[in-house]
């Protein structure tokens, strides 16, 4: 049987791993030892030149129907891992047949939840981390993804300024259509419930719950957080011709839950005394577009929030209000944002991203000014930061030799 490769970038060297190996038994040589969630099928990071492969071996017509949903959903710019490859066609020395892999590329600085909670960390954490799995089930529902299988073991997080973003990493039973029904989202709901609760009983037997949370209470207020979110960002309002302000009410409400309106639908009554208001098109991510399209840079949504208001800071500091956007913000970048995370000494830029890195030094400046009684200097920020606070920092880059399902889960502390 012939080797057959489905690529999206074809390169040849993706031949040359070892595919006729069952791909538990691939040698140490070929592997990325960074951490791993809890998967049915064996999943395996590989160092592929100078970037890392997350390969999964499963069925051909499964790894193809995950390829293709996979990209469609990157099409739709949902926060997913992306789809590389689908290898099948395999055989092991004996002629064997083997399952066929799939590949995606490995997300950066991302953790699975098992991972995130091995760490030393504040007890608001677990909330903010589940926080970020509501937004994202909301997200792919307003897109119209059926999941099928939410759970924290399919999904991965990572850092943005202080809060957590959540990623799809297996699409293996989801679905797009036009539109989901009730149904659709209520069977998404009812399966999400049943996996975290026992995802977070399994933490709480670890230890990596605070003795006074209920996994199940902790499962309800997702569901509560999901409802808040999909009500908001999809119901309709109803008020007096009068009451205009409350189209600027409801706009700032959704912006502070992190969307942007790009579309009302806007009716009045037959007889003009009453106006409904319903979003018609949201989206997620107006302030990393924005950075984006000023600085290249492709960061968090909440990171590039505290980028851009740094920079904003800058133009009123340096009094450029009246200067060109574009030219400032390029300015900012080589005198402020790059020196800062370029001085981050090379042995420790795997701890953090830069942009997260550069959140952090912020926070610190706040800090230290605060403590100071007068603005600190981010390059005397910077120095206290990089000597007292970043190397104690564990490296999110990758967790050398550990496979997730076997760290031992260290109890959140008690304020």
């Amino acid at each position: 049987m012939a080797l057959d490769v489905t690529a999206l970038y074809p390169d040849p060297a993706m031949l040359d791993l070892p595919w006729e190996v069952p791909l538990e038994e691939w040698p140490e040589s070929h592997l990325a030892a960074l951490p791993r969630g809890i998967s049915r099928h064996v999943v395996r990071f590989v160092r592929f030149g100078g970037s890392v492969l997350a390969v999964k071996e499963i069925s051909e017509p499964l790894a193809r129907r995950e390829f293709a949903t996979l990209r469609n959903l990157r099409r739709l710019d949902m926060p997913t891992v992306e789809p590389l490859a689908v290898v099948s066609g395999r055989e092991s020395a004996d002629g064997t047949a083997l399952d066929a892999c799939l590949v995606t590329r490995h997300l950066k600085f991302s953790l699975p939840y098992r991972a995130v909670f091995s760490q030393r960390m504040r007890p608001d954490t677990a909330r903010r981390t589940l926080d970020a799995l509501a937004v994202l089930l909301v997200r792919l529902h307003l897109s119209g993804c059926f999941w099928g299988d939410v759970s924290l073991s399919n999904t991965l997080f990572r850092r943005d300024a202080g809060d957590f973003a959540a990623y799809l990493v297996d699409a293996e039973t989801a679905e797009i259509h036009p539109q989901l029904s009730q149904g659709q989202r209520q069977h998404d709901l009812f399966v999400a419930h049943g996996n975290i609760a026992g995802e977070l009983m399994d933490l709480e037997a670890a230890g990596a719950l605070d003795e006074g949370e209920d996994p199940i209470e902790i499962a309800n207020r997702i569901m509560h957080r999901y409802d808040l979110l999909w009500n908001e960002l999809t119901s309709e309002e109803r008020f007096e011709r009068g009451d205009r302000w409350r189209v600027d009410e409801r706009m700032r409400r959704l912006n502070n839950l992190g969307f942007d309106v790009d579309e009302l639908e806007m009716t009045t009554d037959i007889d003009g005394a009453y106006i409904r208001i319903q979003p018609k098109v949201v989206d997620a991510g107006h302030h990393s577009r924005r950075l984006m399209r000023l600085t290249g840079l492709d960061v968090e949504e909440n990171q590039a929030r505290r980028l851009l208001n740094d920079l904003d800071a800058y133009r009123a500091a340096t009094d450029r209000q009246d200067v060109d956007e574009e030219l400032v913000a390029h300015e900012w970048l080589a005198r402020i944002y790059e020196p800062v995370t370029r001085s981050v000494p090379r042995e420790m830029r795997a701890k953090l991203e830069p942009a997260e890195l550069f959140h952090e030094i912020l926070e610190h400046r706040w800090y230290l000014s605060e403590q100071q009684g007068y603005d600190m200097a981010i390059e005397d920020a910077l120095g206290d930061y990089l000597s007292t606070v970043l190397p104690s920092r564990p490296d999110e880059m990758a967790i050398l030799g550990v496979d997730t399902g076997e760290i031992p889960i260290q109890a959140i502390p008690r304020d």
